[in-house]
This record gives structure tokens, sequence and C-alpha cells, in this order.
């Protein structure tokens, strides 16, 4: 029985000799920042730094507010002052302790952000297993007109 001994260096093989149909490399694309996510590593009541590459996308459209919205749970945005700190840096701020405290956040979650543009970011909640957390809409409240009162969403399912 003869052995024969083949070698599979994978150049050339099935494919013609004419142009590539390969996408552009990474650094040629556009920076486009629409998702991203942050562990809470601290105190989760404390402003929270977002990522550089995201404050880099905005830059020159530096917002003082965004607008936190969590996914699945209604309409209502969470109004959060946003710090900027000179060296490229950009933190949530004030309203971000009521909005940590009402989705439960705390040490060890993972926090996704979706940037949903007009300076909204759709938040999920993963707790420090991995897994998302889910809140229902609090409806009962409904005849109290004060946007401060309200909290839809309060409870994990």
């Amino acid at each position: 029985m003869a052995s024969t001994s083949r070698t599979r260096t994978g150049r050339g093989r099935g494919r013609g000799s004419g142009s590539s149909s390969l996408p552009p490399p990474p650094s040629t694309l556009p920076l486009i920042i629409e998702e991203f996510f942050i562990v809470v590593y601290e105190d989760p009541l404390v402003k929270k730094a977002l990522p550089k590459k995201f404050a880099d996308y905005l830059d020159g459209q530096e917002p003082a507010k965004v607008y936190l919205r969590a996914a699945d749970c209604g309409p209502r945005l969470w109004t959060v002052e946003v710090l900027f700190d000179g060296q490229g840096r950009m933190y949530l701020d004030k309203g971000w302790e009521n909005f940590a405290i009402a989705h439960g956040v705390d040490f060890g979650c993972y926090v996704h952000f979706k940037y949903e543009g007009d300076d909204v970011l759709t938040v999920k909640v993963f707790d420090g297993t991995m897994c998302r957390r889910y809140y229902y809409s609090d409806d009962e409240d409904t005849d109290d007109e004060s946007d401060d009162d309200v909290k839809p969403c309060i409870h994990p399912l």
C-alpha cells in the first residue's frame, strides 16, 4: 500500500484569478458606533464612563443630556445629564442614579446601550450571570400626571 502526502495551502483553490469581492479592510470603513456596553465594577449609582470611541463618534455634537429608554419597557425616557472631561471621556451623571435604581443596576451588571440618534440610548441590563433582566410597565399609576413619580419599569419579571 502506497502512502501519499498532500499539502493544502488553500491558495487559489476553487476561485478564479479575477478581482476579489471582499469588503474593504476595517480601517477604511467609516466609524459608526451604535452599540456598546459597560460593566459595573464600582458603585452602580455614581456617574458612569461611556467608551471613548462612542465619545469620539459624537465629537462636535456633544450633548448636555441624553435620554435613556429601557428596551421593551414602554416609551418612558429618562433624562440624564452628560459630562465631558476635556480628555475625550463622556460620563452619564445626574439622572443616572434614578435610572440605575429603577432598573436594578448593581455590581457585576452588564449594561448594553444602543444609540438611536437624537441623543436617545436604548438600554438593556444583564445581571452578573449574563442573563438579561426583563421588566414590566407599572400602568397602575396612570392618573398621576407628574413624570417624576412614574416608575414604568420597577420590577424584574
